[in-house]
């Protein structure tokens, strides 16, 4: 069965760098904050183009080490958009304030900037909640529009932390993701442009004491030692095997990785043009690919199509088919469904197809060419 990304064939790829990765760690037995850990955070810091990078757990801690950092709790507002993985807004949650939920670009997936300022001009007018940060998420692979959400945050006195949990390799005009607002996050779980084999993220930063404040919390709050504990923090380390599989990796993303799965990007696009409506790329930016997504006429067509793709050995992927207003853990927030026109389309329409640097041009004509067959065979969806 085709892969919807395929971590085998990368292993196989690398599989002695990584092995000998590994071994090495074994022998030097300092599988907690062991050389491999720095030496990626500096290596990771340099990619970016930021001064700092605090390797941590995992891409959702991160961002709860950051809001924690900020002092972000009960009373604040944090906007999110609508349409993204849980845990961008769980974090929010979690920290004691109220994500504030804004519907996307029907386009680029990500927050749209104009519904943004409306619902801090709204949240203000209300005055039952102070807005503190914008948590924009790079979707797919895609990073989201920094020039506005920025400018909105400066006008409004926000924070701006970038979720770049998808986006790690994408690009504005040669700046990288995880290099926006003022710190970033993202994720090194396996199936990340970026990922390991298990859990780990990391935070990015130029604001010095941040940086520092983060690496204190990250360690049960420590001080100058670790037995030396001035504030209540968190465990949340990034393994040094973690650290040690992801520099062979992350040499492999920057060498080829990026390159070849835009080409399985283009020539998905090229031959599914006019066929469905394909992933928009504005002028300017660069996508990681995180995922392929595409759209249907509706979600009899998106799900007639899933299901045939999968009597033919393909997976896909929909994500998401629940926008964050609607999950059961924030239905307290009693939010208007008529404020998300956007992300409740898409939750019906969209599909994720396989997409990897790994992808052979068989597998795309082969995918292609079922998606091709199955819309012309039934006109009735």
């Amino acid at each position: 069965m085709m892969e919807f990304r395929d971590l085998k064939t990368q292993y196989h790829t690398y599989k002695q760098e990584i092995n000998t990765a590994i071994q090495e760690v074994l022998d030097s037995a300092h599988f907690i904050g062991g050389k491999q850990v720095s030496e990626l955070e500096e290596q990771l810091a340099h990619y970016v183009g930021v001064k700092h990078c605090i390797t941590c757990a995992n891409g959702t801690e991160a961002m709860t080490l950051v809001l924690m950092a900020w002092g972000i709790g009960e009373g604040d507002a944090v906007f999110v958009p609508d349409f993204t993985f849980f845990s961008t807004g769980e974090v929010v949650s979690f920290s004691g304030a109220t994500p504030v939920f804004v519907d996307v670009d029907r386009d680029t997936f990500n927050i749209d900037p104009v519904h943004l300022e409306k619902s801090i001009m709204k949240t203000m007018e209300e005055e039952k909640l102070t807005p503190k940060a914008i948590i924009p998420v790079d979707l797919f692979g895609l990073p989201a529009g920094y020039e506005k959400i920025e400018k909105i945050a400066k006008k409004y006195q926000l924070f701006v932390l970038e979720d770049g949990a998808q986006g790690f390799g994408g690009n504005i005009k040669g700046k990288r993701a995880c290099s926006f607002g003022d710190a970033a996050t993202t994720s090194f779980f396996p199936a990340k442009p970026l990922g390991c084999y298990g859990d780990g993220g990391a935070i990015f930063t130029n604001d010095d004491g941040l940086a520092a404040f983060i690496q204190s919390l990250k360690v049960h709050g420590k001080g100058i030692h670790k037995y030396d504990n001035v504030r209540i923090g968190v465990n949340s380390r990034l393994d040094t095997i973690q650290a040690a599989v992801l520099k062979v990796k992350l040499k492999a993303f920057i060498d080829h990785e990026l390159d070849d799965i835009n080409l399985v990007y283009r020539l998905y696009n090229e031959r599914l043009s006019g066929i469905v409506e394909t992933p928009v790329i504005p002028e300017g930016y660069y996508s990681s690919f995180a995922q392929y997504t595409i759209k249907l006429k509706n979600k009899r067509q998106r799900d007639y199509l899933q299901a045939k793709l999968k009597e033919y050995g393909i997976p896909s992927m929909i994500y998401y088919g629940k926008p964050m207003h609607k999950q059961g853990a924030f239905e307290d927030l009693n939010y208007d469904d008529k404020e998300f026109n956007v992300a409740n389309e898409l939750s019906e329409i969209v599909l994720s197809l396989p997409i990897h640097p790994y992808m052979s041009v068989d597998d795309v004509i082969k995918v292609t060419k079922v998606i091709m067959m199955v819309l012309d065979g039934d006109k009735s969806v």
